[in-house]
């Protein structure tokens, strides 16, 4: 059975690989909804500490936000209007909006340089 809360998506990093990651809609609703729903998406990344991000067309405040990143985690942040994925456990500037985990090739994050392109799409 499908979980209606749980949605697979793949993160497709140009010149490096895939990753299969799970948006939890639990984490929260309204954003991962929002994301969902603009999906495919595609940015080119910058850099930020233990992890990179990409710029998305989504304008949303803060939904049970969190000042702490784990290892693996996906998250949108409402300041930069950004998804963000951490590659190791980190501190963000300011809040951010946890909405899903990766779940294989975490790794690979470690090689995005700023300029990247990056696409997530629904698998």
């Amino acid at each position: 059975m499908k979980s209606i809360s749980l949605i697979p998506v793949r993160l497709i990093v140009e010149d490096i690989g895939e990753a299969d990651c799970e948006l939890a809609r639990f984490l929260s609703p309204r954003t991962v909804d929002a994301l969902v729903r603009k999906l495919p998406l595609e940015g080119r990344a910058a850099l930020l500490k233990g992890g990179v991000y990409f710029p998305v067309p989504l304008s949303l405040g803060t939904e049970k936000a969190k000042r702490i990143a784990e290892k693996g985690t996906l998250a949108y942040w409402p300041m930069g209007r950004a998804l963000c994925i951490f590659y190791e456990g980190a501190k963000p500037h300011s809040p951010i909006n946890i909405i899903g985990k990766v779940k294989e090739n975490l790794e690979m994050f470690r090689q995005v340089k700023t300029g990247t392109k990056i696409t997530i799409k629904r698998i």
